[in-house]
């Protein structure tokens, strides 16, 4: 089971998560992480790091976000890993309580 990358983190883009991935599975695009799930060792480090808790367990991902499970697995394949922190985007504090994002992602 690997962990997933929700809604949340849609033009936030905390990278906190990717200071304390073991394994480097985190990938980044414009706006957004994305988790390889072949390459999560299911380790839960990054789920506490998520400042707007935007990571889940694949199987506690909640239902209205379940297209995210197969979204990180396609965009993992395409996006460069990522392996330091960065500063997250511009408006992150504003879009942190943004609901319904998913248009808005940059792929």
């Amino acid at each position: 089971m690997a962990y997933v990358v929700t809604e949340a983190c849609v033009k936030c883009k905390y990278t906190d998560c990717v200071d304390v991935c073991p394994v480097d599975c985190f990938h980044e695009g414009p706006n957004f992480l994305a988790i390889d799930p072949d390459e999560c060792i299911d380790c839960t480090l990054c789920v506490a790091e998520c400042p707007v808790e935007a990571i889940y367990a694949e199987d506690d991902v909640p239902a209205g976000q379940k297209p995210f499970i197969a979204l990180n697995a396609e965009l993992a394949k395409t996006w460069p890993v990522i392996i330091q922190r960065k500063d997250p985007l511009p408006e992150h504090a504003h879009w942190a309580t943004v609901q319904d994002k998913l248009d808005l992602l940059e792929k």
